[in-house]
């Protein structure tokens, strides 16, 4: 195994280890794991990712389900139109995706650079949405639910999770505090129980278009897994807004290196 391996391997544990810190974000390093450390094809990252990110998100949801902070009917409001964003994307918008995307004398872009790119962007609205300190007032009022504003941003999420593969906490947890008043804690809860169930529901969409490595998918999963406990118990001891932020200035510079690499290396 080469080092990079083994830093891809680290990885899986980080992943495991920052959903478990901060409730959301550490999804979005998994493609650039699978992609950079361990050499997979962008699309089929993508796959992967949502399978990764599914069961590991499973697991915070069994924990905060005991912890009673779930609110189950904002969550399935909100995932019943996701899932299905994600499913149909997975199944024919992203194998529908051309290869090159763009192929004209000076610029040619092909699908495993043009979603990489899309990833990048992604990566660093995410970064703005960790780093920017949220306002504490009115959060736990809670409010009517919107049923058209939470099917259209349920829908929106769905998609973009479909295309990249990360759970898109980033915008499912700010949906929830606007939208529905949940608390921030109740939100995280109820999000990853979203993130969960869409991103399993999108892998299946894959089922039929790739051949999958079984064996080195679940014991990457499985090492993320045990990151999210090692993640719930350090977070008895370690502040985290501040580690959120910290994490959000690093995955802006992750993307700004995606967009280097991808367009200029």
């Amino acid at each position: 195994m080469e080092i990079i391996e083994i830093f891809g391997y680290i990885g899986a544990l980080a992943i495991g280890v920052v959903l478990g810190l901060i409730g959301g974000g550490g999804s979005i390093l998994t493609v650039p794991i699978f992609v950079y450390a361990l050499s997979i094809d962008p699309v089929i990252a993508t796959a992967y990712s949502l399978f990764v990110v599914g069961f590991t998100s499973l697991v915070g949801t069994i924990t905060n389900a005991f912890n009673k902070l779930i609110d189950y009917k904002v969550g399935i409001t909100f995932a019943i139109p996701s899932l299905i964003a994600v499913y149909l994307t997975r199944k024919w918008l992203v194998p529908a995706i051309p290869d090159p995307i763009v192929n004209i004398d000076i610029i040619t872009v092909t699908k495993s650079e043009g979603i990489m790119l899309f990833f990048s962007i992604v990566m660093i609205l995410a970064s703005y949405s960790m780093i920017k300190k949220r306002k504490q007032s009115n959060i736990n009022q809670k409010k009517k639910l919107n049923l058209f504003l939470i099917v259209i941003e349920g829908g929106i999420v769905g998609v973009i999770t479909g295309i990249i593969g990360a759970g898109g906490g980033f915008l499912i947890i700010p949906a929830l505090v606007i939208l529905t008043g949940l608390p921030m804690k109740r939100a995280v809860a109820t999000s990853l129980m979203i993130i969960s169930v869409k991103s399993l529901i999108g892998f299946l969409g894959d089922l039929n278009h790739f051949n999958i490595d079984w064996i080195f998918l679940c014991s990457f999963t499985l090492i993320s897994m045990l990151g999210i406990f090692i993640g719930i118990f350090l977070n008895k001891f370690i502040e985290g807004p501040k580690l959120k932020r910290a994490f959000g200035w690093f995955i802006l510079i992750m993307g700004i290196y995606i967009i280097c690499k991808e367009l200029i290396l």
